[in-house]
C-alpha cells in the first residue's frame, strides 16, 4: 500500500514507551510529525531523533506533535529516550501494524543480502488527519528543517 498526499492518515492507538496512550483520532486539531525510523541508537536514527529534539520547541510552536515509530521494543525506546533526553513519544511497533499500514515495511539490501526493514519516512499530518507531506529522503542531521 502506498499512501499519497491528500489521503486520510491510517488511524492508530498505541501506548508509547512512557505508558501514555497515543491515539491519532484524539490528536484531531493538532498537526503531527509521524516519523518512522529503522533502529534505536544507531548513527542515522540518533542524529534524526536528536535533531528533532533540539528543534522541538520550534516544531511545537508551529503546532506539531512529534511521534517516532520503530519496530524496536518499549525497553529499547526507554533506553534510547533516556540516553539522548528525547522529549517526544516513541511507539514500539513490534507487531508491524503501523509500518505495514503506512507502507514503510519494505525489502532492503545491504552487502548483497536482502532483508525486510523500515524505510526511514516522515508523514506530516494536518489537524484533520490528512497527510500533507511525505518525506522519503530524510536528511537525518537537519530533519526539522524539512518540516514546514
Amino acid at each position: 500500500m502506498s499512501l499519497q498526499i491528500g489521503e486520510l492518515a491510517p488511524a492508530f492507538s498505541m501506548t508509547d514507551s512512557d505508558g501514555n496512550l497515543v491515539d491519532l483520532a484524539a490528536l484531531k486539531g493538532t498537526k503531527v510529525v509521524l516519523y518512522f525510523y529503522p533502529k534505536d541508537d544507531t548513527p542515522g536514527c540518533t542524529a534524526q531523533a536528536c535533531n528533532l529534539n533540539e528543534n522541538l520547541d520550534y516544531l511545537t510552536s508551529k503546532g506539531y506533535r512529534v511521534i517516532g515509530v520503530s519496530v524496536d521494543s518499549n525497553a529499547a525506546h526507554t533506553k534510547f529516550k533516556k540516553k539522548y533526553q528525547l522529549n517526544f513519544s516513541l511507539l514500539a511497533d513490534t507487531e508491524h501494524e503501523l509500518v505495514n499500514n503506512y507502507g514503510v515495511w519494505v525489502e532492503k539490501s545491504m552487502y548483497g543480502k536482502s532483508y525486510m526493514g523500515t524505510a526511514r519516512t516522515t508523514f506530516l499530518i494536518d489537524e484533520n488527519g490528512i497527510i500533507t507531506d511525505i518525506i522519503a529522503k530524510v536528511d537525518t542531521k537537519n530533519h526539522s528543517s524539512q518540516i514546514h
